[in-house]
C-alpha cells in the first residue's frame, strides 16, 4: 500500500497512530486500511534511499501513486546501448527508449536523486549531457567527467564501461557486489604489480564504503506523518483562505503560475513562467521568454513583465491559470493585474515582495502572514522556483553572448 522510510523508523510509524496526529485525508485512509507494517533496517541512508524507489518500482503501492505515475517525479536514465552510456536525468519512460536504456526511480524529490548522483560521480566518473563536445569540460577538470569523446581508446572505453556497470549495481541496492568487484580488480592489479592502479580502486572501495556507511549522513524525509499530497492540499487550503480574507477572489488553486525577470541593466533580459498543479511543480508546463522590449539601455521590468504576461495569454492552447505570482512588490503586480484586464480575463494576480515576504494583491493591499504558515512557504517555494528559472536562461544566453563575441 504505501513504500516510506525514516532514520527513525519507531518515531515515524508511531507517528501515525498518535491521537494527537494532525493527519489530512489520504493519510487517515492509509492507516485505516493498513492491517500490517513490515520493516527493513538498512545499513545507510543512501541504500534506504535506493531500496525505496526500487521497491515502489516493483511493487506500485497505492498511496505512492504519485510516484508511481512518473509525471512528478524523476528517474535516473543509463543510455546502455550507447559506445560511451550516458547517465541522465528523466522526467518519464519513453517508449522508444525501452531496451536500448536503463531506467531508475522514481526518486521521491529531485533532490534525493541530485544527492545520488553527486555522490556516485564522485566515485565513478560519467558523462551527464547527451551531447558531449569534442573536448574537456569544466567536469572534467574536476574529476567527474571521462570526457569520452576528447580521450575516446580502447582503454578509456573498458574503464567507462566499468564504471557504468558498478553505477547501475550500486542504483540497484547491490553496494556490497559493487565492493566485491572492486576487490576483486584491486588484488589482479596488485598480482600484476600496477599498484598505482590498484590504489585508486582501493580509493573507490573506500568511497563506496563511506557513503554506504551508518554514519554518512545524506538525506531524511523527516517525521511529518502526512502524506505528500496531504501536505500539499493542506498549503493550498489554506493560502485560499488568506486570500479570501484578504479580498482576493480565488475559487480553485488547481494551476498556479508564477513570472519573473532575469536581467543585467536591461541587457539580454529573460521571463520565467513556472506552473505547479495542485502544489507541485510540472515542469513539461513550463516556459521560458527571450524579451523583446526595445529600449533595453532603460530597463523597465513592469514593461517586461507585461510584455510576457501579454505574449503568454495570447496562447489559447495553454490552460489559464487559477491565481497568477507575480516574484515583485507593488508595481510588478499593477502591471501584472493591468495586462490581465487588457485581456479581458478576470484572474487574481497577487505578488510576493522579497524584503518581509509580503503579499501583494492587485488592489495594492499588503498583507503578512505568519513565517510559518504552511501558505507562505508554498509561495515562497513557487517564487523561488520562478526566480532561478529565469536566472538559468538569463546565464544561457549570457554564456552564448560572452562566446560569440570572442575574436
Amino acid at each position: 500500500m504505501y513504500v516510506g522510510k525514516a532514520t527513525n523508523l519507531k518515531r515515524r510509524v508511531s507517528s501515525y497512530f498518535l491521537k494527537s496526529a494532525n493527519l489530512l485525508e489520504k493519510t487517515k485512509a492509509l492507516v485505516r486500511e493498513t492491517a500490517k507494517i513490515k520493516t527493513i533496517s538498512t545499513s545507510s541512508q543512501i541504500e534506504a534511499l535506493l531500496l525505496e524507489a526500487n521497491y515502489i518500482k516493483k511493487y506500485r503501492p497505492k498511496y505512492n501513486v504519485r510516484l508511481i505515475d512518473g509525471k512528478a517525479y524523476p528517474f535516473i536514465k543509463i543510455t546502455s546501448s550507447d559506445r560511451y552510456p550516458k547517465v541522465l536525468i528523466a522526467r518519464r519512460i519513453e517508449d522508444e527508449e525501452v531496451g536500448k536504456s536503463t531506467y531508475f526511480g522514481p526518486y521521491p524529490t529531485a533532490g534525493a536523486m541530485r544527492l545520488v548522483l553527486r555522490t556516485i560521480r564522485k566515485i565513478f566518473p560519467f558523462q551527464s549531457v547527451s551531447n558531449h563536445p569534442k573536448k574537456p569540460c569544466l567536469y572534467h577538470h574536476l574529476g567527474l567527467c571521462p570526457c569520452p569523446l576528447a580521450f575516446d581508446s580502447q582503454l578509456l572505453r573498458k574503464e567507462y564501461k566499468n564504471n557504468i556497470k558498478h553505477i547501475i549495481q550500486f542504483l540497484k541496492g547491490n553496494t556490497k557486489k559493487v565492493i566485491r568487484d572492486l576487490e576483486t580488480e584491486r588484488d589482479n592489479l596488485s598480482i600484476n604489480q600496477k599498484f598505482e592502479k590498484a590504489g585508486l580502486v582501493q580509493k573507490k572501495i573506500d568511497a563506496v564504503r563511506l557513503v554506504t556507511s551508518s554514519y554518512y549522513s545524506f538525506y531524511d524525509g523527516g517525521v511529518n506523518p502526512n502524506l505528500t499530497e496531504d501536505k500539499r492540499a493542506l498549503e493550498l487550503t489554506i493560502l485560499r483562505k488568506n486570500l479570501k480574507d484578504n479580498g482576493v477572489d480565488v475559487q480553485n488553486l488547481g494551476r498556479i503560475e508564477c513570472y519573473d525577470i532575469s536581467n543585467i541593466s536591461g541587457q539580454l533580459a529573460t521571463g520565467s513562467m513556472v506552473v505547479f498543479v495542485n502544489g507541485e511543480r510540472d515542469r513539461s508546463l513550463y516556459r521560458r521568454f527571450k524579451i523583446k522590449f526595445i529600449d533595453t539601455n532603460k530597463p523597465n521590468d513592469f514593461a517586461m513583465l507585461s510584455e510576457i504576461l501579454d505574449r503568454r495569454l495570447t496562447h489559447n492552447e495553454w490552460s489559464l491559470p487559477d491565481l497568477i505570482i507575480i516574484d515583485g512588490g507593488k508595481g510588478q503586480v499593477s502591471s501584472a493585474h493591468k495586462t490581465v484586464r487588457q485581456k479581458k480575463l478576470n484572474i487574481p494576480v497577487i505578488g510576493l515582495a522579497k524584503k518581509f515576504e509580503t503579499i501583494v494583491t492587485s488592489d495594492l493591499k499588503e498583507v503578512r502572514i505568519s513565517n510559518s504558515s504552511p501558505a507562505l512557504h508554498l509561495l515562497m517555494r513557487i517564487r523561488d522556483e520562478a526566480h532561478r528559472f529565469a536566472l538559468s536562461y538569463h546565464k544561457k544566453l549570457r554564456s552564448e553572448f560572452i562566446k560569440r563575441s570572442k575574436p
